[in-house]
């Protein structure tokens, strides 16, 4: 007796696979995955490849020609300078992340309050110091901060004040390097904050105000609450590149006076690029790493709680 299933049990048998393929291919998340293959690539070329290259460099010896594991790590620990270098980048990113939130803050409270037609022209001036090249912007601040011809101190020789050493003394040098990151960096954090202030529906100001709540609780309990989030990944977003930026350091003081404002960058330009030892170098820049990651970790943990809490 000729069994006259089998035929149609292994045409069905092969065409199982290629519906099941089909599907897999129909959908969305696959397809998702297929449009954003060449980005992951080309970050994984742009970015994972400088990150392994950068840790396999701080495990090797001044001449690059020995494997010394941690040994560059344990020479960092040992040294003095390299502990004022982590206390001066905490310092000089958290106050101006810190600094820069506030003023964005306040000031995207101030623009959303303008009537619409005069916004955009706010908006143009306010991101002028954001969108200018940082060390364009670094080089005119050098000059008000020059010691011979700074237009600071030639103010305050109008009103009988005595000449600041803005870049020759420490704590003057700290703080110059922090306000010019607070005028080039507050910018972002405002329109950020104004795109936020914009989202939030009217009408819980509305019934906020019907029930008798005044400026101040209507910040505390609507604004904010709605903001969290954005405020909660600018400033991580913002801490990241504060603590990697260079380019306002390098140019206003160059880590001095006597490596008092050096951070993280500039001191590992200048012990591996202007010292030629590039190993050490690495394992300098190598530190940000887990100082950042703590923070990423405590403010997307505190995001991720918020949005299962919803």
């Amino acid at each position: 007796m000729v069994d006259v299933t089998a035929p149609n049990a292994i045409i069905s048998s092969r065409s199982r696979p290629r519906r099941s393929l089909r599907a897999w291919m129909g959908r969305k998340s696959t397809v998702a995955f297929f449009l954003a293959l060449p980005l992951i690539l080309l970050i994984s070329v742009l970015v994972l490849y400088p990150a392994v290259y950068a840790v396999h460099l701080a495990t090797l010896s001044k001449g690059m020609d020995r494997f010394v594991g941690f040994g560059n790590f344990t020479f960092l620990f040992k040294r003095e300078t390299f502990w004022m270098v982590v206390w001066q980048s905490c310092l000089f990113a958290i106050t101006a992340v810190l600094f820069k939130a506030l003023i964005g803050f306040i000031v995207a409270h101030f623009v959303h309050n303008i009537p619409s037609k005069g916004q955009r022209k706010w908006r143009g001036m306010l991101l002028v110091p954001w969108v200018i090249p940082p060390a364009m912007s670094c080089l005119a601040w050098l000059w008000l901060f020059d010691p011979s011809y700074s237009a600071f101190n030639w103010i305050f020789a109008k009103f009988g004040g005595g000449p600041i050493p803005w870049t020759g003394d420490a704590d003057w040098a700290r703080f110059s390097v922090i306000l010019v990151n607070i005028w080039i960096g507050a910018p972002f954090f405002m329109i950020m904050y104004l795109a936020a202030l914009k989202s939030v529906p009217e009408q819980l100001y509305e019934a906020a105000e019907i029930d008798g709540a005044n400026w101040w609780q209507r910040m505390w309990y609507v604004t904010l609450p709605m903001m969290r989030n954005i405020i909660a990944i600018t400033a991580l977003f913002s801490l990241i590149v504060t603590f990697a930026n260079f380019d306002i350091v390098r140019v206003l003081t160059a880590g001095g006076p006597i490596d008092k404002t050096h951070v993280f960058a500039t001191w590992a330009f200048r012990v591996g690029i202007q010292g030629g030892d590039i190993p050490l170098g690495a394992a300098v820049s190598l530190f940000m790493v887990p100082i950042l990651a703590i923070a990423a970790i405590f403010i997307l943990r505190d995001i991720n709680r918020r949005g299962n809490e919803a």
